[in-house]
């Protein structure tokens, strides 16, 4: 059996590679009859596919104003199907008479031949269109180069528009020109492309096979005009400030180092935009603000890579009230503009921008959702003793802020869908920010959450230098103790508060997020044209030549997904086996399955749960809930191959019906309580449904 794999596999192999000789071959040809398309530098362009859509439906409706619709009542078939053909002969001849001429060019995406005459799609950034292509309106010679040509080709068309008797509004091509050679297969049409990392790998394919990944980054363009035109309306300026600093500071954050050669000194790619926006207030700048890239050395997961898109902004004489206005306008402002509504959907849940956000404190959101009031709490130490009731980890350089902190982000993060401010942060989490007046232990800041993330942070911002000197001192010391993410002292920064900086409103909001929520998508990688991703060799420059060459040898295109390697086994402890006997009917009972991942996502309010959506073979997608996220996110599984016992009743977890179970191998760490586990990957080239005996 293996060896009929292999050698069918090879077969396939070798198929695609005469495939890719054969188009070669093609461009050859071209090139030696005088046609090569990559001379061509330009082509005019007058129409994009849906433009040609909306100017014939417009030019028809004025062409044909008043026309009835054919009247076939008490016709017998052959008399209704004359009169719909002579009624669509009489319409098409007025419209021919006063045609709509366009040009367009995109890539061919389908190709029908049919003798004398050809139908094909052209697909360009707006859409898809049909094109007609007869032998007689282009000349025998351009219409052999035509049907030569092979899907992904890139083809410019003149002609113009008519409705073919099925409705579809299409091109008759009278001119056509070859832009460019496509050399490559593309993945299959009707399935598009489906490899998750290779979708993120090599997003302009992803970009032709998927319009939905096309129509996110279209929006993301649009939602960062909007902001400009919305913060333009109230007259803030954006500036660029600079992403090579000496001291990265203005968040908690790791940053990326690096080695500037002309100056010989080491310097850190930024990790916030704050410090420098904040010189520029004291510099007279009154209202600026800065979109563009910051750099986080952290892991990557579902809302986080290590560069993301940054807006921050800074306001003078306004607090963190004034930037709660602003936010909450802004919010409202996108998703009118870009949704159309200020109600929007994230994963099936109604979200509504357009109400008054709610408004908590904090220590306030604790206590709603715990029972606990920090306020009541008087020092470190019985902050601890909450902790280690509540088995909340903390280290021991924490103080009772810190605390507060993590209790935050364990029980109430997860409760926040609708769009809730959350006010009045511990001094301790928050060294840039001023102190209440009223309350010294906290700061005038604010997050607001919404479908449970945290979307932006914004401070009434720190302008006493004294102050602030002190602040740098206390995160100082905390680098010392260990923390990776501590801030150190920038004294240009404090040497610009000693200048003097007007009372000051700031935000930071991360667009990348911003961008998930408004398009619906479950991923960062999602809305980033092009997200880190590990080198696929990686593992291979890590290893030894001998180990290298057995690595790839068993990565040869065999349908896994990482190489066999040496993996110390030493520290695993398995469980015992079952001594019990089982009859092999009741064995057989259970049906194991072959399933496929068309989709996996994260259930709402569930840290644990991830909500797959199989094909099993039958063309009906099947619905399993498996509690494996702290192991897995939702975007590694999609397009995976995994075994499910598919014959278990229907359970219902989270209001959602789980029918089956997905197989995980599981074991503990030696003299540990730690549980690893391992989701039951299979080859990718078992398909849905192949049952397990």
């Amino acid at each position: 059996m293996a060896g009929q794999n292999n050698g069918k596999q090879g077969g396939q192999q070798q198929d695609v590679n005469q495939l890719l000789k054969v188009r070669r071959e093609k461009l050859a040809n071209l090139q030696e009859a005088g046609q090569d398309p990559f001379q061509i530098t330009k082509y005019d362009v007058t129409h994009h596919t849906s433009d040609v859509k909306e100017l014939y439906n417009a030019h028809e409706e004025k062409l044909l104003a008043g026309r009835p619709a054919v009247n076939t009542d008490g016709m017998d078939e052959a008399a209704a199907r004359e009169a719909v053909k002579a009624d669509y002969e009489e319409r098409r001849s007025i419209m021919d008479a006063d045609p709509v001429h366009v040009s367009i060019a995109g890539r061919m995406m389908f190709k029908r031949v049919m003798g004398k005459a050809s139908f094909a799609n052209i697909q360009d950034l707006k859409g898809s269109i049909q094109i007609y292509v007869a032998r007689d309106a282009i000349g025998e010679d351009l219409y052999a180069t035509f049907k030569k040509s092979d899907i992904g080709d890139i083809w410019g068309v003149k002609g113009y528009a008519f409705r073919t008797k099925t409705g579809e509004i299409s091109i008759h091509a009278e001119k056509m020109t070859l832009l460019s050679k496509s050399l490559q297969i593309l993945p299959e049409k009707f399935h598009g492309l489906t490899d998750t990392d290779m979708r993120y790998r090599q997003r302009y394919i992803d970009l032709i096979m998927n319009q939905e990944s096309k129509e996110v980054f279209v929006k993301r363009s649009k939602i960062l005009k909007e902001i400009r035109n919305f913060l333009a309306d109230r007259d803030f300026m954006e500036v660029e400030t600079p992403m090579l600093v000496a001291n990265a500071g203005g968040a908690a954050a790791r940053p990326f180092e690096t080695h500037y050669n002309a100056l010989n000194e080491d310097v850190k790619l930024r990790i916030s935009l704050e410090l420098y926006l904040k010189r520029l207030i004291v510099g007279g700048l009154e209202r600026v603000y800065e979109i563009g890239r910051v750099f986080r050395n952290e892991g990557v997961d579902t809302r986080h890579n290590p560069e993301f898109t940054l807006m921050e902004l800074y306001q003078a004489y306004t607090d963190y009230e004034g930037m709660m206005e602003l936010t909450e306008s802004m919010f409202r402002y996108l998703a009118e503009k870009v949704c159309g509504s200020t109600k929007i959907s994230y994963n099936g849940v109604e979200i509504d921008l357009g109400k008054p956000f709610a408004r908590l404190t904090m220590n306030d959101a604790i206590k709603k959702y715990t029972g606990i009031d920090f306020d009541q709490v008087p020092d470190d130490a019985a902050a601890k003793k909450l902790a280690d009731e509540h088995h909340i980890a903390y280290e021991e350089r924490h103080k009772k802020g810190d605390i507060i902190n993590l209790f935050f982000e364990e029980y109430c993060e997860k409760e926040l869908i609708q769009p809730t401010f959350i006010m009045d942060h511990p001094i301790e989490i928050s060294p840039l920010t001023k102190k209440k007046p009223s309350d010294p232990t906290k700061v005038e800041r604010f997050e607001l959450f919404c479908n449970t993330w945290e979307m932006c942070n914004a401070y009434s911002e720190l302008n006493d230098p004294i102050d602030q000197r002190e602040r740098f001192a206390a995160q100082d010391a905390n680098a010392a103790a260990g923390d990776d993410e501590a801030e150190h002292t920038d004294e240009d920064f404090l040497n610009a508060l000693e200048i003097g900086m007007p009372p000051t409103g700031g935000i930071g909001y991360g667009i990348d997020r911003l961008v998930m929520l408004l398009t619906d998508s479950q991923a960062i990688r999602d809305v980033l044209l092009f997200p880190t991703m590990k080198s696929l060799d990686s593992d291979k420059k890590a290893s030894k030549s001998s180990e290298g060459e057995a690595a790839e040898a068993a990565n040869d295109n065999n349908g896994f997904f990482t190489a066999n390697e040496k993996i110390d086994f030493s520290n695993v402890k398995v469980e015992p086996l079952f001594e019990e006997a089982v009859d092999f009917d009741t064995f057989s009972k259970s049906d194991f399955r072959a399933v496929k991942v068309k989709e996996c996502v994260a259930v709402p309010k569930s840290k644990k749960l991830l909500q797959f959506t199989l094909d099993d073979g039958t063309g009906t997608d099947r619905t399993i809930l498996s509690g494996i996220h702290a192991y897995y996110e939702p975007e590694e599984l999609v397009g995976k191959t995994l075994i499910a016992i598919t014959n278990l009743p229907p359970r219902k977890m989270m209001g959602i019906e789980s029918c089956g179970m997905l197989l995980s191998a599981v074991n503990n760490l030696k003299d540990s309580e730690d549980e690893e586990l391992h989701l039951l990957m299979v080859d990718n080239h078992i398909p849905a449904g192949a049952k397990l005996y």
